[in-house]
């Protein structure tokens, strides 16, 4: 992934090309992650931004299409912030080195992190992100007594760039 941000002219361009962003949404950091699945752990980019949390896969799934012919997809997920309801960083007490982050949604779905290289790093800046994006927002919300775009946009996306 990183070959592609430098020929697309870095992360932030390339988190703009994939992810439908707000105009004033900056890119915090980025991290190489992988993505727990049905199917097994999915290898791509864990995007953290000032509005969202994203994952895009380093290579496209296969799938089996309606017809039944074999599609080839890349894995997109996006979360904005006001639609995670928690953020539990996990280390197995069987196996210390197993270490993930559940990422629930207000909705009830869940998504899994894993493969890190740093876990302390990623929880730290994900769980600052979502606080601060709540204080910021619900202060803002108060102030406007209306919703803005991300506070109404929810959408998982699974096959978008096929």
């Amino acid at each position: 992934m990183t070959a592609k941000a430098i020929t697309e002219g870095g992360f932030e361009s390339l988190f703009k090309q994939t992810f439908q962003t707000e105009p004033n949404e900056k890119l915090k950091k980025t991290f190489a992650r992988y993505l727990s699945t049905t199917t097994g752990p999915v290898a791509g980019t864990l995007y953290l931004s000032t509005a969202r949390v994203a994952f895009y896969s380093d290579r496209p799934l296969s799938f089996a299409a309606p017809s039944g012919q074999e599609s080839w997809c890349y894995y997109k997920v996006m979360i904005p912030f006001g639609n995670i309801s928690n953020v539990n960083p996990v280390i197995m007490k069987e196996n210390p080195s197993d270490k993930y982050i559940q990422i629930a949604t207000i909705d009830g779905h869940e998504f899994w992190i894993m493969g890190f290289v740093t876990f302390e790093k990623t929880s730290d800046h994900l769980l600052n992100s979502v606080s601060d994006f709540k204080k910021i927002g619900t202060a803002s919300l108060q102030q406007r007594n209306q919703f803005s775009f991300l506070d109404s946009f929810f959408i998982y996306v699974f096959s978008a760039s096929c």
